[in-house]
């Protein structure tokens, strides 16, 4: 199973990444930016594998670039601290 079929295990997949860069120095800003660029790389690319991605690509569908960027930081607050270490 991938972990975009599952909400849960996508949130602690993203936890861990944003933890491990942050335990590397990477800073708050540059982890937003990642953010930004993964969300718009699934929002092109990946099919929503579960009801909690429809409502995020549908939600980037119509956000301004300046939206999304807010997205994706809500994203990395949700997830934040919440990995699986």
């Amino acid at each position: 199973m991938s972990v975009l079929e599952n909400w849960q295990q996508w949130k602690d997949f993203l936890g861990d990444r944003i933890n491990q860069a942050e335990n590397q120095g990477m800073n708050k800003e540059v982890v937003n930016d990642l953010a930004f660029q993964i969300g718009d790389y699934l929002a092109k690319q990946v099919q929503p594998k579960n009801d909690q991605e429809k409502v995020l690509a549908d939600l980037w569908s119509v956000a301004s670039t300046e939206e999304q960027h807010a997205l994706a930081n809500v994203m990395v607050k949700l997830v934040q601290n919440n990995g699986t270490h």
